[in-house]
């Protein structure tokens, strides 16, 4: 008993995991996880494998991070609100977070390196803006699990560790995080290496999906609201998918949470796309994109290819859960974390702070009343706290190229490094 099957959202059909990232048959969607256990039990697990039932995970890994949910009092003061809710994902000792990489990306890291060593064989690639990048280094660091990073040149110092990643091949690419994707896509063409999968990757999802899940748990109801700010949008993909589990669970409500999801201006190409009605993303949804990109307070969320149009995708789960888009200027966004980490004692991520900033003005606006129930996921922060109490290993590039560095040559490096491995 695996505990768990896949289905294509497309044809419906199931089938069994062999860290299948797509339908046997070919259909374009998001396969999910369909889990043999309807209504969820807290098990004795370390971290975010205490929600194993809804894991695609046979066992676990050691690890204390996991997503911490309580009532807000100062940010909720502030705003005028009487039932805001934070689910924290980063390092924030007194309440309890672990996360030590700083971010809710450690969320998805754990599952998925513990389902690639249950479902498969060979050496994840990862292409990363910085917190995904950082999150699967950390757990390599911890558990010794081989894995080639890919980033943009200016996220080479945010993937840092607190222990040596001895078994890590990190490459940096001039450009920004689609050209990380692109180089990496490549290189997956390499024999013995694969996708890590990204939003096709069931384990990151449900991954993620630990903050709703944490939340609800928290709250003993679904939410009215679930906020986060994005750049693939995955999480907002994961919130819906969890929510379906806990209407379905039977104990927490009938009413589907409304998404508002947050992209950081002036790079908002779902966003234009979602106010024009429309399913996919077109080029003047993303005018002259590098300079929009290298103005945004935080480039984790300037995805050029999210899941967005894709079966079951981000413009999916807005219909199906009567959700918004909206966007979040750099200096609004820089207020909100200044608000946020007077309020509540702790820096968040700066893709937090675009949430939180997102919040302000959904309740100055009217769009949130005062007394709905909200969950707003601060999906990293703790930074300075981190810096502080952690050891820090700044993990140095083993490859640095660009965009016209022949691939023959980087292919080289990559395969003598594998072959420590085989």
């Amino acid at each position: 008993m695996t505990g768990y099957t896949l289905t294509c959202p497309v044809c419906n059909k199931e089938f069994h995991d062999s860290y299948t990232l797509t339908c046997p048959g070919g259909c374009q969607g998001l396969i999910r996880a369909q889990y043999t256990t309807r209504q969820i039990t807290l098990h004795d697990a370390p971290g975010v494998f205490k929600y194993m039932d809804w894991l695609p995970v046979i066992s676990s890994l050691p690890t204390r991070a996991e997503p911490v949910c309580f009532k807000s009092e100062g940010l909720a003061r502030a705003l005028g609100l009487s039932d805001l809710w934070i689910v924290f994902s980063g390092y924030w000792p007194e309440v309890g977070a672990f996360a030590v990489s700083g971010s809710f990306k450690e969320f998805e890291a754990f599952p998925t390196m513990q389902r690639i060593s249950e479902r498969t064989k060979g050496i994840i690639q990862v292409s990363s803006a910085g917190n995904t990048g950082r999150a699967f280094a950390e757990v390599s660091a911890q558990i010794g699990q081989p894995v080639i990073i890919v980033v943009p040149e200016s996220a080479r110092d945010r993937i840092f560790t607190t222990l040596p990643a001895h078994d890590i091949l990190l490459i940096t690419i001039s450009g920004d995080y689609t050209d990380a994707i692109s180089l990496g896509n490549r290189i997956c063409t390499l024999p013995g290496v694969f996708p890590e999968g990204g939003a096709k990757n069931v384990a990151r999802r449900d991954g993620m999906g630990t903050v709703m899940l944490a939340g609800t748990l928290a709250m003993g109801t679904l939410p009215d609201w679930y906020l986060q700010a994005v750049g693939s949008g995955t999480g907002g993909i994961a919130a819906y998918e969890a929510s379906l589990r806990l209407i379905a669970d039977g104990r927490f409500g009938t009413k589907m949470p409304r998404l508002l999801l947050f992209q950081n201006e002036p790079f908002i190409p779902m966003v234009r796309a979602w106010h024009e009605g429309r399913r996919e993303i077109r080029d003047e949804d993303m005018p002259d994109a590098e300079h929009a990109i290298s103005q945004v307070y935080s480039d984790v969320l300037t995805n050029r290819t999210p899941p967005y149009g894709i079966a079951g995708g981000v413009f999916d789960t807005l219909i199906a859960t009567n959700g918004l888009m909206a966007g979040v200027s750099s200096e609004d966004a820089q207020e909100g974390g200044n608000l946020f980490s007077s309020c509540e004692g702790i820096d968040p991520d700066p893709a937090a702070a675009v949430c939180v900033a997102g919040l302000i003005e959904a309740v100055r606006s009217g769009v949130i009343m005062p007394d709905e129930k909200i969950l707003i996921n601060i999906t990293g922060g703790g930074y300075a706290r981190g810096a502080k109490d952690l050891p820090r290993f700044v993990k140095e590039p083993d490859i640095i190229v660009s965009k016209e560095t022949p691939f023959e040559k980087i292919s080289a490096v990559v395969q003598e490094w594998m072959r420590y491995y085989a």
